[in-house]
């Protein structure tokens, strides 16, 4: 039996964030326009008119720099409620950007893309952010870092 924390030894290493959604193609998309990411080869949309066999069960977006996500369809989703916390948060993606300047246009483009803003925390002298939830309810922050 090899000691686990012995150096050299195998570990298990995490390869993606996945995010259930009852709609992978969208989540997907909302995403790849937020973070610049692209599809991983074959998961592309399909050309206008033909089905999205793909779309309808996982997609996985890569970008550089970035740790990819996978979206995997499920039949219900319950949107976590937070800041109330019948539903809690489980999981959520942290993003950083340079600036305020930055930080406004971001809130602006990922309301315009389908996010829904949660918690304004802007004027916050020791970390201004926003808490968003993405289209299928995921929450996500974005902050000055």
């Amino acid at each position: 039996m090899t000691d686990a924390t012995a150096p050299g030894a195998a570990r298990p290493r995490v390869v993606q964030t996945v995010l259930d959604t009852t709609d992978p193609r969208g989540l997907a998309e909302f995403y790849r326009e937020l973070l610049g990411m692209t599809y991983r080869p074959g998961d592309e949309p399909p050309a206008p008119g033909e089905p999205d066999a793909r779309g309808d069960d996982w997609l996985v977006l890569r970008g550089d720099g970035l740790w990819p996500l996978a979206f995997q369809k499920v039949l219900q989703i319950t949107p976590p409620t937070w800041p109330e916390p019948a539903v809690p948060q489980q999981l959520h993606l942290d993003m950083t950007v340079p600036d305020g300047d930055t930080l406004d246009a971001e809130r602006d483009r990922a309301v315009a893309l389908g996010a829904r803003l949660l918690l304004d925390r802007r004027d916050d002298p020791d970390e201004p952010l926003y808490v968003f939830a993405d289209p299928a309810g995921h929450p996500f922050c974005i902050f000055v870092g």
